[in-house]
């Protein structure tokens, strides 16, 4: 049975931010993951400039592992963001330049040690609408916000999430013989469905999650949807890379330099 759709311009996204990405260790033993620059700028800043192009422009950041830089990234964001004037004799500042971002944020402390699903259960306190986008902190996609919720109220379900195929780790031979007739450098594997975050929750299943801090998003929360018939699967087979290793890190602020970051549609 479907649902009554909302207005993107309604909704809110969680963003999971507080893991401690232990496979990149070269950046996330000074910051958290969420905050690894591409372009520039945190991979965060580029997920969250993906919902406001959609229209969201309501988020809420679950903190945990080394929180403070994120607290201090948006406190200061006009700051670190803009060319300014420092008179060291009384110390007052101007703004040369200003970017200007009209999101609103909350910044919910989680815990550092909290599992992902317990994260979002403790920032579900924060959810004003019927339901919410949900994410990780740590991937790009150019994923059709609103197509993605259209699915989910049409399914009627309490929980979708994003499919995609992952890009292979080598480039595609394919050959004739002794002969290659084509050569793909790491493209979208052609079978193979994975979690791709990118999630729509119903607001009231996700506070019935059990009050417990090593409730995983994965294993319990999105497998015990699935066992009730709960979980519809949105297939995005365009542009989608997680970061979670440094080669992978590099990748992404290759594309971004050369112009073709595929996840800018801002």
């Amino acid at each position: 049975m479907s649902i009554s759709p909302t207005p993107l311009n309604n909704m809110q996204a969680v963003i999971l931010c507080g893991g401690l990405g232990t496979r990149m260790r070269e950046e996330t033993d000074f910051k958290p993951k969420s905050m690894v620059s591409v372009g520039g700028r945190p991979i965060l800043w580029h997920i969250m400039s993906h919902y406001r192009a959609h229209g969201i422009r309501e988020f809420i950041l679950c903190l945990g592992y080394k929180g403070d830089m994120i607290r201090d990234y948006f406190l200061n964001f006009r700051h670190y963001n803009a060319d300014i004037k420092v008179d060291l004799s009384d110390g007052t500042t101007a703004l040369l330049s200003d970017h200007q971002e009209d999101w609103h944020i909350t910044l919910a402390e989680t815990g550092d040690q909290t599992m992902t699903g317990a994260r979002i259960r403790k920032a579900s306190k924060y959810i004003s609408g019927d339901r919410f986008f949900a994410t990780y902190g740590d991937g790009v996609s150019n994923v059709d916000l609103n197509a993605l919720l259209a699915f989910h109220c049409a399914e009627g379900k309490k929980s979708t999430v994003t499919a995609v195929r992952p890009p292979s780790r080598f480039g595609e031979l394919l050959l004739d013989g002794n002969l290659a007739t084509s050569f793909a450098e790491k493209p979208q594997t052609g079978s193979g469905w994975i979690n791709g975050g990118f999630f729509v929750f119903e607001t009231e299943a996700v506070r019935n999650f059990p009050q417990d801090d090593s409730l995983v998003l994965e294993s319990t929360i999105v497998q015990a949807l699935a066992a009730q018939g709960e979980l519809s699967v949105f297939r995005h087979s365009g542009f989608w890379q997680c970061m979670d290793t440094y080669r992978e890190m590099q990748l992404l602020n290759q594309m971004w330099s050369s112009g073709k970051a595929p996840w800018k549609i801002w």
